[in-house]
């Protein structure tokens, strides 16, 4: 296939955000936030784990929770959990990421946990 065809198609390791949760529900995947606090306290999916990027580029460990499990990366909009999914996979460790990140979560209807109030939506 034409490399300028390649670049035109999706990559596998990407997934919508209905995808991805359909994923959290069937497999033993973790999903990983890897925003900043501030955007993580403004709201995150209820069952993510927090590890932001800039502290994962700094060689911080996975969450024990994470371990051993395949990973699903999410951000605000896709770009840094695109990358984190890289360095990850670059890591030996199984990672796909979320595009749209959460502000396509949100759209799409899934929970999303909003630490400031403490409630769900």
């Amino acid at each position: 296939m034409p490399s300028s065809l390649r670049l035109l198609r999706r990559s596998p390791g990407r997934l919508s955000p209905a995808q991805a949760h359909r994923h959290l529900r069937d497999e033993q995947a973790v999903l990983l936030d890897v925003r900043e606090m501030s955007e993580w306290l403004s709201g995150h999916a209820p069952c993510a784990l927090h590890l932001p990027l800039s502290r994962l580029r700094a060689g911080s460990p996975l969450p024990a929770a994470a371990h051993g499990k395949p990973i699903l990366v999410i951000c605000r909009s896709g770009h840094r959990s695109q990358q984190a999914a890289e360095l990850l996979t670059a890591r030996g460790v199984e990672a796909r990421d979320i595009t749209g990140g959460m502000i396509a979560w949100a759209r799409e209807g899934l929970p999303v946990a909003d630490e400031s109030s403490g409630s769900i939506a």
